[in-house]
């Protein structure tokens, strides 16, 4: 029996490349080699949009478009909707009361989300089920008895705070439940277009898999490079550079990547030279992603079914791990 991975994404908006060097790339690689399930988490996405479920919900289908995109098979894998799995919220409530206020708010993951969205959120206005994200995630896993979770470094806290729950539940009530592995990303993050912060899509410094041809190349010569190169004959620095972070993840040429890292330190190669090359590099491999999702469009009738089909999958499996929790704790007469 194929050992199982969960993952997924919250639909608040398009998916970007930001996600697939994260835990997408992942989610592609290992499809064949486990039983992959993809949760489509809309129940989470209102932590932060609960004043806009509509968007939310239109944002499902983009999503799902997305993750057929960039190659996760529907024959392969299980997409499930978050807001179908009843069992999800039953075991978010049994979780809530073995972890402390104290603990959630040392959070780093939660913290960083607070300190980035610190135009919306104070210490005033923070909701119980934003504090709460980390045990509706550990929910989340342990429902499907995932055996590893495919994440970037920034979501690794929200993995370790599932383990902990996992193992105090175990300590009291029986080993029920399966404590996940972390599967770190080869890249831990990717900087935003902006050179200030991951990329993410409440700060609007992504590029998307739906961006046109002529919106990507927009995006790529606005970037931040090196803000102390005045002349484009200046020695420029290429550690933090946003461009040439880019091209050492997606140009597949690493010679020519070495090449202009030593031109730019020598002043001897322009930011429009580099973005223009980055450019090429990233509709390259934007391309057949692209295509593809296009060739999406107008078939919501086909993807609702396929989504419809994971989640019955997804509901059973949930239902069964809920029965064994409710079991161990005496729930069930």
């Amino acid at each position: 029996m194929k050992q199982r991975m969960l993952t997924g994404d919250r639909p608040t908006g398009l998916l970007h490349i930001g996600h697939y060097v994260g835990s997408l790339s992942a989610r592609v690689k290992f499809q064949d080699d486990f039983d992959v399930i993809v949760l489509i988490a809309n129940i989470q996405a209102l932590t932060d949009n609960f004043e806009n479920p509509k968007k939310v919900n239109l944002n499902i289908m983009e999503v799902l478009k997305d993750y057929i995109a960039i190659g996760l098979d529907p024959k392969k894998v299980t997409f499930v909707l978050q807001s179908d799995i009843s069992e999800i919220a039953e075991l978010t409530v049994i979780y809530s009361n073995l972890v402390t206020i104290s603990r959630l708010m040392r959070n780093p993951t939660v913290k960083s989300e607070v300190i980035q969205k610190k135009n919306t959120f104070s210490n005033d206005n923070i909701t119980y089920g934003f504090l709460g994200y980390p045990v509706s995630q550990a929910a989340d896993i342990t429902a499907f008895m995932a055996d590893i979770v495919p994440v970037g470094d920034d979501q690794s806290p929200m993995l370790e705070q599932t383990i902990e729950i996992v193992r105090k539940f175990n300590k009291i009530y029986g080993d029920v439940l399966k404590s996940p592995k972390i599967y770190l990303s080869e890249v831990p993050r990717l900087v935003g277009l902006d050179g200030k912060n991951k990329m993410s899509k409440s700060l609007n410094n992504v590029i998307t898999f739906k961006d046109t041809e002529s919106e990507l190349k927009k995006k790529v010569m606005s970037m931040y490079t090196d803000p102390t190169r005045i002349h484009k004959n200046d020695p420029g620095h290429t550690e933090n550079n946003p461009v040439f972070i880019y091209h050492n993840i997606f140009n597949n040429n690493k010679d020519e990547v070495k090449e202009m890292e030593s031109l730019y330190r020598e002043g001897k190669i322009s930011d429009l030279e580099v973005k223009e090359r980055l450019f090429s590099v990233l509709n390259d491999f934007l391309l057949p992603i692209r295509e593809k999702r296009c060739s999406l469009e107008g078939e919501e009738d086909s993807l609702y079914e396929i989504l419809k089909e994971g989640t019955k999958k997804g509901q059973n499996i949930a239902k069964d791990t809920l029965k064994r929790v409710k079991d161990s704790m005496f729930l069930t007469y």
